[in-house]
C-alpha cells in the first residue's frame, strides 16, 4: 500500500520488476534504458553475473555479526581500497551519508586530540550534496534541506567555489578544521572542479593546518574513468575521503578513507556501526571492486564517456533552444537545460530512457560503467527524440 509508504519521495510513475545490465523492466515486460544507475550506484550494471554470485555464496555462510569480532571481508577490501589511493585506513559503513558522517567527525576529533579545540569549522560549498543526516546536511547548507528541523548545527561555513579570496580567507582562520569538497558535483548540476582550483585548495589546506575532505560517494569507483576522480591531477590528494555508491555495486556500502595521521584521533569506543562491514556487504564490496579496479573496466569507461560527450555536443546543437550546457566528467554527464528539467525528465521517460534531476536546472546521465558503444549511440537517440518532442512543446506554448 502506498499510503503506508512516509510521502518524502516524488516516484517515476514506473514500477520495476527486473533489470539486466544497462536495461529494467517494468511489469508489464517493458525495456527501459536505464542511465541513472541507482543514482550512479549500479556500476556494473544490473544483476552482474558475479555479484549475483558473490552475494549468493556469502548468503548461505554468514550474513552479520557485529563488529566485536573480525570480519575478513572488512580487512581484504580496506587492503584494495587502500592500495588504491592515497588512504592508510578504511571505516565501513552502509551508505554516503554515514561516510561523511565519520569524515566530519574524524576531522573535527583530529584537532580536538592535538589540544586545539577551537578548530570546529567546517567549510563547504554551495551547489554540494553531502547525504540527509543532520551533519551532512549542514555541511551542504542546501536551504531545502535543513529548513524546518530546528538551528542550523554551529561549526558549517558555506562559500562559492568561484570566490577564490573568501576560501582562502576562510582556511587561514584559526577555527577552521576542514574543507568538505565533491571533485565534481553530481546533484548540483554535475560540475567539474579543475586541477588548478583543488590543487590550489590542497596547498591551503597544507600551509593552515586544516584537513581536506573529498566526498566522492558519487564521483568515485570508476565513474569518471580513474578509480576515483581526484586522481585525474598531480598533487591534489585529499585527508580523508568519504565513498559509497557503486562500492557495492548495488548493495549498500559506504567507507570513509583517511590518512593515519588525519584518523589519529579516531580511539576506541569514539565510533561504530551496527551493520557496517557485515560478511554479506564485504563480499559484494570485493567482487565489485575488483571488476571496476580491472583497467580494461576504467578504459572502457573512459572510451564509452568519450563517445557520450561528441555526441551529446553534437546533439545540442541540434538543439540549442533545448540544451545550453554539456557538462560533468567521466559517466557523470549534465545537461544544463533551457526548459524544465523536471518537465524533460517525463518526456525522456516517454521515449523509455531514464535520467535523473539535478541542480542548476541540469538532468543527469549516469549509465553504469559497461555501457556499450551501441547502448550510448541509443540513449543519445532517445534524447534527441526528447529534445524535438520539448521543442514541440515551446512551440505549442509560444
Amino acid at each position: 500500500m502506498t499510503d503506508a509508504l512516509l510521502n518524502v519521495y516524488n516516484r517515476a510513475p514506473i514500477t520495476v520488476e527486473r533489470g539486466e545490465g544497462v536495461w529494467l523492466y517494468d511489469r508489464d515486460g517493458t525495456a527501459w534504458l536505464d542511465c541513472v544507475s541507482g543514482i550512479a550506484t549500479n556500476a556494473l550494471g544490473h544483476a552482474h553475473p558475479k555479484l549475483v554470485a558473490a552475494l549468493t555464496e556469502q548468503a548461505e555462510k554468514l550474513w552479520h555479526v557485529s563488529n566485536i569480532f573480525r570480519v575478513p571481508g572488512q580487512e581484504a577490501l580496506a587492503g584494495r581500497l587502500t592500495d588504491g589511493c592515497f588512504a592508510d585506513v578504511a571505516f565501513f559503513g552502509n551508505s554516503g551519508s554515514e561516510a561523511v558522517e565519520c569524515a566530519l567527525k574524524m576531522a573535527r576529533r583530529y584537532h580536538w586530540s592535538k589540544g586545539d579545540e577551537k578548530r570546529i569549522d567546517v567549510i563547504g560549498f554551495a551547489g554540494s550534496f553531502h547525504g540527509r543526516t543532520y551533519a551532512a546536511i549542514n555541511a551542504a547548507g542546501n536551504p531545502g534541506y535543513v529548513e524546518g528541523f530546528g538551528p542550523r548545527l554551529p561549526g558549517y561555513v558555506q562559500l562559492t567555489v568561484d570566490d577564490g579570496d573568501a576560501i582562502a580567507e576562510a582556511i587561514a582562520r584559526p577555527t577552521t578544521a576542514a574543507v568538505i569538497i565533491e571533485p565534481v558535483q553530481g546533484e548540483g548540476g554535475a560540475r567539474a572542479l579543475s586541477g588548478e582550483w583543488l590543487k590550489r585548495v590542497r596547498d591551503l589546506c597544507t600551509a593552515n593546518g586544516v584537513l581536506l575532505i573529498y566526498d566522492e560517494v558519487q564521483s568515485g569507483m570508476g565513474r569518471t574513468g580513474r578509480l576515483f576522480a581526484h586522481q585525474w591531477f598531480e598533487g591534489v590528494e585529499p585527508d580523508i575521503m568519504a565513498v559509497a555508491k557503486a562500492l557495492g555495486g548495488g548493495f549498500p556500502i559506504g567507507a570513509c578513507l583517511a590518512t593515519s595521521e588525519a584518523a589519529s584521533g579516531m580511539k576506541f569506543g569514539v565510533h561504530g556501526s551496527t551493520f557496517g562491514g557485515n560478511p554479506l556487504a564485504m563480499a559484494v564490496g570485493l567482487a565489485a571492486f575488483e571488476e571496476i579496479a580491472r583497467t580494461t573496466t576504467l578504459a572502457h569507461a573512459r572510451s564509452v564517456s568519450e563517445d557520450f560527450y561528441t555526441r551529446l555536443s553534437n546533439l545540442s546543437a541540434r538543439h540549442p533552444d533545448v540544451i545550453a550546457d554539456v557538462r560533468g566528467k567521466g559517466l557523470l554527464i549534465g545537461l544544463k537545460l533551457k526548459v524544465n528539467n523536471r518537465e524533460f525528465m517525463g518526456v525522456a521517460r516517454d521515449q523509455r530512457l531514464l535520467v535523473a534531476g539535478g541542480g542548476d536546472n541540469c538532468v543527469r546521465l549516469l549509465p553504469p560503467l559497461i555501457i556499450s558503444h551501441d547502448e550510448v549511440e541509443e540513449a543519445v537517440n532517445r534524447l534527441d527524440a526528447a529534445c524535438a518532442s520539448a521543442r514541440a512543446q515551446l512551440e505549442l506554448a509560444a
